[in-house]
């Protein structure tokens, strides 16, 4: 689909499509997800032959997302689209959105780098051992991640302190006097998932606490998993005075079964959620404003662009890592066991 049958099929000006891949202010939030979900869905390319035979490159920059995974219903993926788009069209420059299977997703980071349909290829989503990252730095082909690997030393990343932000979140937890906290993670073999749980480790060794697996679910963030997680909590003989969850996202669920079982939330039970300041999800305009720990994606999405196009430029490597610090703020969701 190019972008003339995006914006047919959208009933919308090839104008208003256009500006809404790029993230103009003037296109509305309501209007920039609903184009980058349907380019998502259908498979938008922007025709980029013209401009790769005048110019030497391709003039854009490739997204690969699995379908397996929903992506493309994901607020944080879509958050972070939303930042690539908009520092990407200041200067002219496409996103490729490419979905694929899970069997053949390497052959597609293959495909895109070998064609030289794209310029640059950004990863999201980042594994501990990460075998994406293996590939294009054996190919040589520029990319950045979202999020850092074991390899981090030797590719170009944006991640923010997860661990830091977690053990943080659990100390306050502790200093309120709660002992045992939950913890609703991220699935385990992905990095931001892992430090988060040492960080969560670590505060609870810094004050002589044993970790107990029982207090802590894996599970992709989403509403129905956090209301899982908290009835599976509940149901337990051992139940946390205090959850942590990965996501607001995560945190909406969470809610919903506290309350379904009589639990006034910052009274009878204490919640602290990692907030990712997502435009659909507002942790300071909830119900019940969350307490939580906060590094904006759609920052790091326009960051992520820049530090792209930066190493297609030539930028070394090694100039190109940052890791964001996590700020705690603290509102109604947690007190006092």
């Amino acid at each position: 689909m190019n972008q003339k049958e995006l914006a047919t099929f959208l009933n919308l000006s090839q104008t208003t499509v256009s500006r809404a891949l790029a993230g103009y202010a003037d296109v509305s939030e309501e209007t920039k997800r609903l184009v980058l979900k349907t380019a998502l869905e259908h498979g938008y390319r922007p025709n980029s032959s013209a401009r790769r035979l005048v110019t030497g490159k391709a003039g854009s920059i490739g997204v690969v997302f699995p379908m397996e995974r929903n992506l493309i219903v994901d607020p944080h993926f879509l958050e972070v689209l939303a930042g690539l788009s908009e520092a990407l069209g200041e200067v002219g420059t496409d996103i490729l959105l490419t979905p694929t299977i899970a069997a053949h997703e390497i052959d597609t980071y293959d495909r895109l780098a070998r064609e030289g349909a794209v310029d640059g290829i950004i990863i999201v989503g980042t594994k501990v051992e990460d075998e994406r990252v293996e590939h294009l730095a054996k190919l040589d082909f520029p990319f950045v991640t979202h999020g850092r690997t074991k390899r981090g030393s030797e590719h170009a990343y944006l991640d923010i302190d997860n661990e830091g932000g977690f053990r943080r979140a659990t100390e306050l937890l502790l200093d309120l006097g709660h002992e045992k906290i939950g913890l609703i993670n991220g699935q385990p073999d992905r990095n931001y998932a892992d430090d988060r749980l040492i960080g969560y480790r670590k505060a609870l060794e810094g004050r002589h606490l044993n970790f107990e697996p029982s207090l802590v679910v894996a599970a992709p963030m989403t509403v129905e998993k956090g209301y899982q997680a908290a009835r599976a909590f509940l149901s337990q003989t051992v139940k946390p005075t205090a959850i942590v969850c990965g996501s607001t996202v995560v945190a909406i669920g969470v809610m919903q079964a506290l309350r379904e079982n009589g639990l006034d939330i910052g009274k009878d039970i204490s919640i602290v959620a990692h907030d990712d300041g997502l435009s659909t999800v507002r942790a300071d305009l909830s119900s019940l404003p969350l307490t939580t720990t906060f590094s904006p994606v759609q920052a790091a999405g326009k960051r992520i662009a820049q530090m792209l196009l930066d190493r297609i430029g030539g930028e070394a490597v090694t100039a190109l890592q940052e890791i964001w610090p996590v700020d705690l703020i603290v509102r109604t969701s947690t007190g006092k066991v």
